[in-house]
């Protein structure tokens, strides 16, 4: 990406970016944060994750999450607007999240201070993790490709539509805790013996039901051909929270029919953990023109 751009990239800490993605594609992140046993981290600062899930299991609390604060947004757009930037700023679904809505005040509050807020656009990529890391990817394109901040804006609003998840959950527990189920409520009752299936969409949508892990993973397979056999040209991801042998078989069958390495390939966010639970495997593809060019 040029150093010259004039447009600042910014994200949130619930995309599957690695600290290598954000450097090369020179995206800036606000933590969301974890509040394990009354105790606030920022999700940068978890980095044994079996540890941390590990601690979540025996913590006698519910371990919950918050949105970075208004603060924690200026702190990260300041410096940028000093340089005389524009910031295009992209985040997890606001259906599920306040995390946009505090982008948005903090970008009022810095109009109001005089130090540029009006050249902040506040994107809502309506997915998260390997969606969000698509999303991103197709906006440091845009920018690379010398385009404005609508056109990043168009870029995105692109990749957002083209963008298909499914995702096998262990258990819809934790999603019913943390009040994140959305449409797969109804399926509480027999959730102890089926596996989920669930995609997002701006909030959780159920997909299917089906009574074994294998039958599940099957799914997710069965899924990546059907992609495959489109005909067009994909980008994907195969993610997992805590089940990195699954991912792993997973990520060969999309090897063996996308015959092409995938992206962002990665345990998700702590954050989504803590609202998903671990066990959660998913597949996630999105046409590459959409991107705007391969991973």
């Amino acid at each position: 990406m040029s150093a010259e751009s004039t447009i600042a990239l910014v994200t949130d800490s619930t995309a599957s970016l690695t600290r290598e993605d954000r450097e090369r594609l020179e995206i800036s992140v606000v933590n969301l944060y974890v509040i394990l046993n009354g105790e606030q981290r920022p999700e940068n600062e978890i980095d044994d994750y079996a540890a941390f899930y590990k601690a979540v299991l025996e913590s006698p609390q519910l371990t919950t999450t918050s949105q970075p604060s208004i603060g924690d947004f200026m702190e990260v757009y300041g410096p940028l607007l000093d340089e005389g930037r524009e910031i295009v700023s992209l985040h997890l679904s606001g259906a599920i999240s306040g995390t946009c809505e505090a982008a948005r005040q903090a970008a009022v509050q810095l109009e109001a201070d005089g130090r540029g807020g009006e050249r902040i656009t506040v994107v809502d990529s309506r997915t998260t993790a390997g969606g969000l890391a698509f999303c991103n990817l197709a906006a440091a394109n845009a920018i690379k490709d010398g385009k404005d901040v609508a056109g990043v804006v168009a870029q995105i609003e692109a990749c957002r539509e083209e963008i298909d998840t499914l995702i096998l959950v262990d258990t819809l527990e934790y999603l019913r805790k943390g009040g994140r189920i959305g449409g797969a409520q109804a399926w509480i009752g027999g959730a102890l013996k089926i596996k989920p299936l669930i995609t997002l969409r701006e909030t959780v949508e159920p997909v299917d039901k089906v009574r074994t892990l294998s039958r599940a993973m099957q799914r997710l397979k069965d899924h990546a051909s059907e992609k495959a056999a489109s005909g067009q040209e994909i980008t994907w991801t195969a993610q997992h929270i805590q089940a990195p042998e699954l991912a792993a078989e997973l990520a060969a069958h999309c090897r063996e029919v996308f015959q092409c390495e995938g992206a962002f390939l990665d345990e998700m966010s702590t954050v989504l953990g803590c609202h998903a639970g671990p066990g959660l495997v998913a597949i996630g593809t999105v046409p590459t023109d959409a991107v705007g060019s391969k991973f």
